[in-house]
C-alpha cells in the first residue's frame, strides 16, 4: 500500500468489530458507556484504520471474548458434529473397500486414525471454526 492511501471499510468489517465490542461488554471488559461510544465510532468509521484502535486494548483484539459467546460455541458444536459425521462416512466407505478387497490386514485403521486425530485437534483447539479474515490491528 502506498503511503497516504487509506482503504475504506465495509459494512461487514464494521459489524465484525461491533460484535467484538458487544462480546467484550458482555464479558465486563468494557463498561456500558465506553462500549456505546466505541460502537458509535465503529458504525461511523469510513476507513479500516479507524477500526483498529477500537479493539486494540482488548486481549487478542477482543476475538477471545467473541469465541466464548453462546453463538460461537453452538457453531463450534455444529462444526464438530459435521466433522464427526464426515469421519464416520469415510470410515464406512474405507471399511467397505477393505471387505471387498479381501485383505488380511485392516488397512483402513491408518487413514481413520489420522482423521480421528484431526477431530481431536478440532475439538481441543477449535480449529476449522469461522475466523475473521482481517487483522484490523496488523501493521503493514
Amino acid at each position: 500500500m502506498q503511503p497516504g492511501t487509506r482503504l475504506r471499510t465495509s459494512d461487514t468489517e464494521r459489524e465484525q468489530v461491533a460484535e467484538i465490542l458487544r462480546a467484550s461488554m458482555a464479558e465486563g471488559r468494557i463498561d456500558l458507556n465506553e462500549g456505546e461510544e466505541r460502537l458509535a465510532k465503529a458504525y461511523a468509521a469510513i476507513y479500516r484504520d479507524e477500526l483498529a484502535p477500537l479493539t486494540s486494548d482488548l486481549p487478542d483484539g477482543g476475538r477471545a471474548a467473541l469465541a466464548r459467546t453462546p453463538q460461537a460455541r453452538a457453531a463450534t458444536r455444529r462444526s464438530l458434529q459435521r466433522h464427526a459425521s464426515f469421519i464416520l462416512i469415510i470410515g464406512g466407505v474405507l471399511t467397505g473397500l477393505w471387505l471387498l478387497s479381501g485383505a488380511q490386514f485392516f488397512w483402513p485403521v491408518i487413514p481413520i486414525a489420522f482423521l480421528v486425530m484431526g477431530l481431536v485437534r478440532h475439538a481441543r483447539y477449535g480449529r476449522y471454526q469461522f475466523r475473521y479474515s482481517y487483522a484490523h490491528g496488523r501493521v503493514h
